[in-house]
């Protein structure tokens, strides 16, 4: 089942305008961007954050999931979507533990 967009718009807007959400289309789901720094993905509308020391402190206990078969495991975050406060510290938190995306290499013609 493909995640439908209304509910990543509806994720995104969840999480404050300081964290520069942007997201894209992938294989039918989505990935969150935060700065430019892939943070989550949407997959069957559930969102499945990069798991971090830091994020997993802040949230406690969690629960683990996948977002694909094959895939490595995830945060899943189910009813905490709703706390937008909540939401937007977590993805501050993971955001910042994460390394820099590398560049892109330029296609050699």
């Amino acid at each position: 089942m493909a995640t439908e967009l209304d509910f990543v718009e509806y994720v995104a807007d969840q999480i404050a305008i300081e964290c520069e959400i942007t997201f894209r289309k992938m294989f039918g789901e989505y990935a969150l961007y935060s700065k430019g720094k892939v943070v989550a993905l949407i997959c069957d509308n559930q969102l499945f954050v990069k798991p971090t020391d830091a994020g997993k402190e802040y949230i406690g206990e969690y629960t683990e999931g996948f977002a694909f078969p094959g895939a490595k495991p995830s945060l899943l975050i189910q009813d905490e979507i709703e706390d937008s406060q909540w939401l937007t510290e977590l993805i501050v938190i993971t955001e910042r533990e994460l390394p820099a995306p590398k560049p892109k290499r330029k296609k050699k013609k």
